[in-house]
C-alpha cells in the first residue's frame, strides 16, 4: 500500500469518473498488476511517473517492515562476493583446511562490512552505499600464492637457546613450525601491512589529495591496471571450477541466463496489501539476485550428487564440511588481534598501496553515479574527501581486525537502486545491522563455507566477467582512435602479465641478492601483476605528448571542479538538494571559521545559491 501511495500519490479509490484506470498507469511504470474480477479502478488524474523515478529518496524512511525487507534483498545481493573474497584470502594465507579460520574469517568479513558501511552512511559521504570487501587487495595475496608454491610447507627452522652467561655455551634446537604457525605469520603480515594502506588510504581523503592524484592518473593508467586485477584473479577462478567443471560451467550458466538472457522479463509475484488485498506484480527478481539463485541451485546439486555418491574430491562435496557447522559457536564477536599481534611486510604493503590508489579512484565514480541514480546533486568537495577519509579508516580497521583485506564502495548495488527504485538512506542503515548481525552469527559463517568449491568457481566467472566489463567501460572517456593510447594500454597490459609469469617461471632462482628478506620482497613485487602494468601506464602516459582530452583526464578532472559547483547548485532537475551531504556534528559548530581549513567539513561562508541546471548538461558532466 505504501509503494502505491509513493508512485501514484493522486489515487482516488473512490473515485471512478476518470479517464485512465489504474491498471493502465502502473503498466506504464513496470509494475503490471492483474485485473480485478471487480473491474478496473480508475484514477482522476494521469499521474507522471518517470521509469527512473524513486519510490523512495535518500532522505525518505519506508514503513519499517519494507525497510527490513528492502534491506534483506540488499544484503543478499552482495553476500556472494564476500563470500568468494574471504575464501581467496584464507587460501592465500595457507587456511585453506582450516574450517575454524575460515569461519572466523567469513564473520570478521561480514561484521566489518556492516561497520563500513554504517560509518558511510552515517559519517561518510551519506549516500546509500554499500561498503564490501575489495577484490583491488587480492593481487598481492595471489603473488604469493603463484611464486611461492611451497610457503604451507611445514618448514625445519632451527633456535639457539642460551643456558649459562657465564660459559656462554649454546644449544641449538631444530624446531618444525606447525600449519598454525604459518597461517597465522601470513595473516599477521597483512594486519600490519593493511593497516599502513589504510592509513594512507585515509589521509588522502582527510587532505583533500584527491584532486592531485586526479592531474596524473587518468583513465589510461586505471584501465590496464585494474584490468590486469581482473585477468590475475581467473586463476582462482580455474582453481575453484577445476574440481568439477559440470557443476562450475552449470552455476555460470545459470546466473548468465537469469541476469542477461531474461533480464528484460519481470517476474509475477504474488502479493497482498489491505487496500487491493490479493494480486500480483511484476518484478526482475530473478535478475536481482541471479548469482545468489545459481549458487543455490549448483548448492543443491552438489548435494545430490555427493549423496548418489558421484563425486569423489571433498572439495566438491557437501558432506565434508557438516563438522565445521557443528563446532563452530552460534555467537563470535570479531575483536582486534584476534589472529596475533600485526607485523609488516614491504612487499605485500607495495600491494596495497596501489590498490589503495585504485580503490580512491574508483569510489569517486560510484559516489557519482550513486548521485546521479538517487537524483541529488553531485556530492560537494567536502562529502568526497569524507568519504575517502571514512573508507581509509574503516580499511585500518578491518587490518586491525584481521580481515586481510580491505572494504571498498560496491557499484553493483547503485546499479540494484536503479532496478529496486529505493534509495533510503534508512534501508542501507538496516543493511549495515543485517551484515552485522550476519557476522556475530558464527553458525552463519560457517553454512556458507561449507559451500562446494566447484559453486564458487561458477559464481566467479560471472562476477568477475562484469567485473573485467566494468573496467573496461571506463575506455569511452578515452579517445580510441589515438594510437598513443592503444599503444599505451595494450603495452602496459602486455607487461603486466609478462613479469609475474617470468617471475614463476623462474621459481626461487628469481633473485638472489645474498639476504632472504631483499629476495622475498622483490620476488613478491615482481610477481604483484598491476605493479609493472600500473608504474609503466602512468610513466609513459604522463611522458608521451598528448592532449587531456585524447588522455581522458579532462572528464576525470570535471569530478572535483562539479563537485566544488555543486556547493552553490539548486535545481529542479533534483529530487533533493545538497543538503543530503551535511555531516553529522552538531548545530553550534556549524559557523566556526576553523572549518574553511578542514577539507572533509562544509565551508560556512559558501551558501546554496539559487541556478537552474539542466539534467542534460548533469548528465554530460557527471561521471557515471
Amino acid at each position: 500500500d505504501d509503494i502505491e501511495r509513493k508512485m501514484f500519490p493522486e489515487d482516488d479509490m473512490s473515485d471512478n469518473s476518470a479517464t485512465m484506470t489504474l491498471m493502465e498507469e502502473k503498466d506504464q511504470n513496470g509494475f503490471t498488476p492483474h485485473p480485478e474480477p471487480e473491474g478496473d479502478i480508475t484514477i482522476e488524474d494521469e499521474v507522471h511517473v518517470t521509469d527512473d523515478a524513486l519510490i523512495y529518496g535518500v532522505t525518505d524512511n519506508p514503513p519499517i517492515h519494507l525497510t527490513i525487507l528492502f534491506a534483506f534483498q540488499t544484503a543478499l545481493l552482495s553476500l556472494a562476493n564476500q563470500l568468494a573474497l574471504s575464501i581467496m584470502v584464507a587460501e592465500a594465507v595457507c587456511g585453506e583446511t582450516n574450517g575454524m579460520f575460515k569461519t572466523r574469517l567469513l564473520s570478521t568479513t561480514l561484521f566489518m562490512d556492516g561497520i563500513t558501511t554504517l560509518m558511510m552512511i552515517l559519517f561518510g559521504v551519506r549516500l546509500p552505499l554499500f561498503q564490501g570487501a575489495a577484490f583491488e587487495y587480492t593481487v598481492p595475496l595471489l603473488a604469493l600464492q603463484t611464486l611461492d608454491p611451497e610457503r604451507c610447507d611445514p618448514q625445519i627452522i632451527t633456535e639457539s637457546s642460551f643456558y649459562n652467561s657465564t660459559l656462554n655455551i649454546s644449544i641449538l634446537v631444530n624446531r618444525t613450525t606447525s600449519a598454525d604457525d604459518i597461517l597465522y605469520g601470513q595473516v599477521q603480515k597483512l594486519e600490519g601491512s593493511l593497516m599502513l594502506a589504510g592509513f594512507l588510504h585515509f589521509l588522502i581523503g582527510a587532505t583533500g589529495l584527491v584532486g592531485v592524484l586526479l592531474r596524473f592518473i587518468g583513465p589510461v593508467t586505471i584501465v590496464p591496471t585494474i584490468l590486469l586485477i581482473g585477468l590475475y584473479m581467473t586463476r582462482t577462478a580455474v582453481k575453484f571450477i577445476s574440481y568439477h567443471w559440470g557443476i562450475g560451467l552449470m552455476t555460470a550458466a545459470i546466473s548468465i541466463i537469469l541476469s542477461l538472457y531474461l533480464g528484460k522479463y519481470l517476474l509475477p509475484i504474488p502479493v497482498w496489501t489491505r487496500k487491493r488485498g490479493c494480486h500480483t506484480i511484476r518484478y526482475p527478481l530473478h535478475q536481482v539476485f541471479s548469482i545468489l539463485i545459481a549458487i543455490m541451485v549448483g548448492w543443491g546439486v552438489s548435494g545430490i550428487c555427493t549423496a548418489a555418491g558421484v563425486l569423489s574430491h571433498e572439495k566438491a562435496r557437501t558432506d565434508v564440511g557438516i563438522d565445521i557447522v557443528n563446532n563452530a559457536s552460534w555467537f563470535y564477536v570479531p575483536h582486534p588481534t584476534q589472529f596475533g599481534p600485526p607485523s609488516f611486510d614491504v612487499s605485500i604493503f607495495v600491494g596495497f598501496f596501489i590498490a589503495t590508489i585504485i580503490s580512491v579512484l574508483d569510489s569517486i565514480g560510484d559516489y557519482y553515479a550513486c548521485a546521479k541514480t538517487c537524483h541529488v546533486p553531485p556530492p560537494p568537495s567536502h562529502a568526497v574527501n569524507r568519504g575517502i577519509a571514512i573508507e581509509g579508516l574503516c580499511t585500518t580497521l578491518s587490518g586491525i581486525m584481521g580481515a586481510g583485506h580491505a572494504t571498498s564502495t560496491y557499484g553493483g548495488n547503485i546499479g540494484a537502486i536503479g532496478i529496486t527504485k529505493v534509495g533510503s538512506r534508512l534501508v542501507f542503515l538496516v543493511l549495515a545491522i543485517i551484515y552485522i548481525a550476519f557476522g556475530l552469527i558464527g553458525k552463519f559463517s560457517a553454512v556458507f563455507i561449507t559451500i562446494p568449491h566447484p559453486v564458487l568457481g561458477g559464481a566467479l566467472i560471472t562476477m568477475f566477467g562484469m567485473f573485467i566489463g566494468v573496467v573496461l567501460s571506463n575506455l569511452r572517456y578515452v579517445c580510441l582512435s589515438s594510437t598513443r593510447n592503444i599503444a599505451i594500454i595494450g603495452t602496459s597490459i602486455l607487461i603486466g602479465l609478462m613479469v609475474p609469469y617470468w617471475a614463476e617461471l623462474q621459481g626461487k632462482d628469481l633473485v638472489l641478492t645474498g639476504n632472504f628478506r631483499v629476495d622475498n620482497i622483490l620476488k613478491t613485487l615482481l610477481g604483484n601483476a598491476n605493479l609493472s602494468g600500473a608504474l609503466l601506464a602512468c610513466f609513459l602516459d604522463n611522458t608521451i605528448p598528448g592532449t587531456l582530452d585524447e588522455r581522458g583526464i579532462t572528464s576525470w578532472q570535471n569530478i572535483p571542479s562539479k563537485a566544488q559547483e555543486s556547493e552553490n547548485l539548486v535545481t529542479d532537475d533534483f529530487k533533493e538538494g545538497i543538503e543530503v551531504y551535511e555531516p553529522l556534528f552538531p548545530q553550534k559548530w556549524r559557523n566556526s571559521k576553523i572549518l574553511k581549513y578542514i577539507p572533509f567539513l562544509p565551508d560556512p561562508k559558501k551558501k546554496p545559491v539559487l541556478e537552474t541546471v539542466s539534467s542534460v548538461n548533469y548528465e554530460e558532466n557527471t561521471r557515471v
